[in-house]
C-alpha cells in the first residue's frame, strides 16, 4: 500500500514504543504503593518484574522469528492485547502468585512485540541502508521519549487514583495503539534485496541462528548486552525508593525517572547519528566505561535532589543509546532479513541481566537494607561489558554462494 512509507511506518511505530516502553518505565513507581498495600517486602514486586524480564527476554526470539516469518504487524497487534490485559488483570492482584502471572508473564510476553526488538526490525527494513542507522536512532529516541511522558503521567493518576485505577488506564491507553500495528508490516526494499542477493545466497531461519551462534563478535554483542539490561532493570525498579530511602521527597522519583527520558531522547538519537558516521563498537565501550563513571559518582556524592538531577541527566544520555548500536551492528554484520529474530536472541541476553538486576535489588535490600551492593557490582559489570565490546569485527559476514534444488 502506498500511503505505508518509511515515515509513516517509523511514526506509528514510535507512537507504539512510546506508549508501552513509558508504561514499562513507570513501573519502578509502583513498588512502594503495591508493596506497603499488602505489607510485602520489596522482593516480591522486584521478583514479579524479574520475571517481566525474564518472559519479555525469553520470548523475544520467538516474537522476532514470528514476525521474520509470516508479518510482524499480527504480532504486534497480539502482544498489544497481551500487554493491556497484563496491565488490567495488575489492578485486580491480591497475591504474590497473581502479581508474577500479570505483572511478570502477561506484561513480559506482551512487551516482546510491542518495544524495541520486533518494531526497529520493521523500520530497519522500510529504509535503504545508508540511511538505517539514522532512522534507529530517531526510532529508539521516539521510543524512549515514551519515559518522558507516560512516567509523569503514571504519577499524577497515581497521586490521584490510587495505583489499581492507575493500571487500568494504562492498559486502556495500551489498547488504544492497537490499529497502529497493521501499518507496521515491514519489506525489504528493492534495494536491500538486491544488496543481500550480491551478498549471499537467502538464508533459512535455522541458518541464519546458526551463523549467529557461532560468530564470535556477536557472541560478544550478546554478552555485552547482558550488563544493559542489568543496570537498566536496576535503577528503573529500585531508583524511586532509593530515592526516599534517603528522605528525598517520593515526587522527585517521577523527576528523575522524566529527566532520564529526556535526556534518552537526546542520546538515542546522536547514539543513531554517530553510529552511521564511527565505528559502532567503540560507541558503545565508551558508553559502558561511561555508565559506570556516572554510577560511582552518584553513590559515592551525597544523595540530594540536585545530585539526582545530575545523575539522572548523565545517565539517561546513555540509557537507550546502546540500542540503535546495537541493533545495528545485528544488522551490518548479518543483515536485515532475520534482524527481528537475531536481534531478539540479543535482546534475551539483555532481559536476563535485567531480570538479575531487578531481582538482586529486591533481595539484597530486604537482607542488608541497602542498594550498595547492587550499585557497586553495576560499576563493575560496565567495565566487564566495554572490555567485551572492543574485539568485536562489525564488517558483514561473507556467505559462500550455494544453489538451492
Amino acid at each position: 500500500m502506498t500511503w505505508r512509507t518509511p515515515v509513516v511506518i517509523l511514526i506509528f511505530g514510535i507512537v507504539i514504543m512510546m506508549v508501552s516502553f513509558g508504561t514499562r518505565a513507570s513501573f519502578g513507581l509502583f513498588l512502594q504503593p503495591i508493596s506497603d498495600d499488602f505489607g510485602w517486602g520489596r522482593e516480591v514486586f522486584a521478583f514479579s518484574v524479574a520475571i517481566q524480564n525474564l518472559f519479555w527476554g525469553l520470548s523475544q526470539p520467538i516474537a522476532g522469528a514470528i514476525a521474520d516469518k509470516y508479518g510482524s504487524g499480527r504480532v504486534i497487534a497480539v502482544c498489544i492485547a497481551l500487554l493491556a490485559l497484563g496491565l488490567y488483570l495488575m489492578s485486580q492482584v491480591t497475591t504474590p502468585g497473581e502479581l508474577t502471572l500479570t505483572a511478570g508473564i502477561l506484561v513480559g510476553v506482551g512487551l516482546s512485540g510491542t518495544s524495541f526488538g520486533v518494531i526497529l526490525a520493521v523500520i530497519s527494513r522500510s529504509v535503504p541502508e545508508h540511511r538505517r542507522s539514522l532512522f534507529l536512532g530517531i526510532g529508539s529516541a521516539g521510543g524512549a521519549a515514551g519515559q518522558l511522558f507516560m512516567v509523569p503521567l503514571g504519577q499524577s493518576f497515581l497521586s490521584s487514583y490510587g495505583w489499581m485505577t492507575t493500571m487500568a488506564l494504562l492498559a486502556a491507553m495500551v489498547l488504544a495503539t492497537l490499529p497502529l500495528a497493521f501499518a507496521l508490516t515491514g519489506k525489504r526494499s528493492a534495494a536491500q534485496a538486491a544488496t543481500a542477493s550480491l551478498r549471499a545466497v537467502e538464508q533459512t531461519l535455522g541458518e541464519a541462528i546458526h551463523e549467529a551462534r557461532n560468530h564470535r563478535s556477536f557472541i560478544y554483542l550478546t554478552t555485552g548486552f547482558f550488563v544493559c539490561g542489568f543496570q537498566l532493570a536496576f535503577i528503573t525498579i529500585h531508583l524511586p525508593a532509593f530515592i526516599v530511602d534517603n528522605g528525598v521527597a517520593a515526587s522527585m522519583a517521577a523527576t528523575a525517572l522524566a529527566v532520564i527520558g529526556f535526556s534518552n531522547i537526546i542520546g538515542s538519537y546522536c547514539a543513531g547519528v554517530l553510529g552511521g558516521r564511527m565505528t559502532k563498537k567503540n560507541i558503545l565501550s565508551a558508553i559502558y566505561v561511561l555508565r559506570s563513571v556516572i554510577i560511582a559518582v552518584f553513590i559515592l556524592s551525597p544523595i540530594s535532589e540536585v545530585s539526582i538531577l545530575i545523575f539522572a541527566g548523565f545517565m539517561g544520555f546513555l540509557w537507550l543509546s546502546t540500542v540503535p548500536l546495537t541493533s545495528g551492528l545485528v544488522a551490518d554484520m548479518f543483515g536485515v532479513r532475520y534482524m527481528a529474530t537475531l536481534f531478539g536472541i540479543v535482546f534475551l541476553s539483555h532481559q536476563l541481566g535485567g531480570f538479575l538486576g531487578a531481582w538482586l535489588g529486591g533481595y539484597l535490600y530486604d537482607l542488608t537494607g541497602s542498594y550498595d551492593v547492587v550499585w557497586w557490582l553495576s560499576v563493575v559489570l560496565g567495565l566487564i561489558s566495554a572490555a567485551f565490546h572492543l574485539p568485536i569485527d562489525e564488517r558483514p559476514v561473507t556467505r559462500p554462494a550455494l544453489a538451492r534444488s
